[in-house]
């Protein structure tokens, strides 16, 4: 096994782990903006149909940071 190997393994396994890292982050926001609306729907339940596109909006920006992530493990990992 040459060098050239090793590394293209250890690039291949750090892309992965550089992803799944990525992914951390929106799943702890999505949980949070998801969890606040509900509470917000159980505080001002007239609110429900506001907090709730409120709450597809946050949603689409948090997983833009998954999309950021995993183009950048295409971008630096490939």
């Amino acid at each position: 096994m040459d060098a050239t190997t090793v590394l293209a393994d250890v690039s291949g396994s750090l892309a992965a782990v550089g992803y799944g890292l990525a992914a951390i982050g929106p799943a702890i926001g999505v949980g949070i903006v998801v969890g606040k609306t509900i509470e917000g729907v159980a505080r001002q339940p007239e609110l429900a149909g506001r907090l709730q596109v409120l709450m597809w909006i946050g949603i689409a920006f948090t997983e833009a940071l998954a999309f950021v992530g995993i183009a950048a493990g295409f971008i630096f990992g490939f």
